[in-house]
C-alpha cells in the first residue's frame, strides 16, 4: 500500500478504536451521552449492549491493524468492506449520520487502497 491508503486505512482503525471507548468506556457517561446524543436513562438501559458494539469496533480496528502491520492488502480489504457494510447497516436502521462517519471514509480507503495496488502491479 502507498502511503495515502496507509494513512486513510490507519484513520478508519484509529476511528474505530475511538467508538470502541466511546461505546465501551464512555457510553454512560456525559462525554458519550453528549457525542450520540442520547438521555442518561437510555445511556443506562443500553450500556451492555453499546458495550458489544464497542467490541466489534475493536474487531474491526484490531483487524486493520493486523493487515496494515503484515503488509496484505487482502486483509486491509477485508476488513474495509466490513466496516462500509456495518456502517451502511448502521446509516439506514440507526442514523445516517454513521454513513457519513464510518462507511465513507472506509469507502475512500478502501479506493486508495485498490489504486494503490493496481499502481503497483507492473503492466503486461
Amino acid at each position: 500500500m502507498n502511503l495515502l491508503a496507509t494513512i486513510a486505512t490507519g484513520f478508519v482503525a484509529l476511528s474505530h478504536f475511538g467508538f470502541m471507548a466511546l461505546e465501551m468506556f464512555f457510553w454512560n457517561h456525559p462525554t458519550g451521552q453528549k457525542i450520540f446524543n442520547i438521555t442518561p436513562e437510555f445511556a443506562a438501559a443500553s450500556e451492555s449492549l453499546a458495550a458489544n458494539q464497542g467490541l466489534y469496533n475493536g474487531f474491526l480496528a484490531a483487524g486493520l491493524v493486523w493487515g496494515m502491520l503484515s503488509k496484505k492488502s487482502d486483509v486491509v480489504k477485508f476488513f474495509l468492506i466490513c466496516v462500509i457494510i456495518a456502517g451502511f447497516f448502521g446509516g439506514f436502521t440507526v442514523s445516517l449520520s454513521i454513513i457519513k462517519t464510518q462507511a465513507l471514509p472506509a469507502l475512500i480507503a478502501l479506493a486508495l487502497v485498490f489504486w494503490a495496488n493496481r499502481k503497483a502491479r507492473p503492466t503486461p
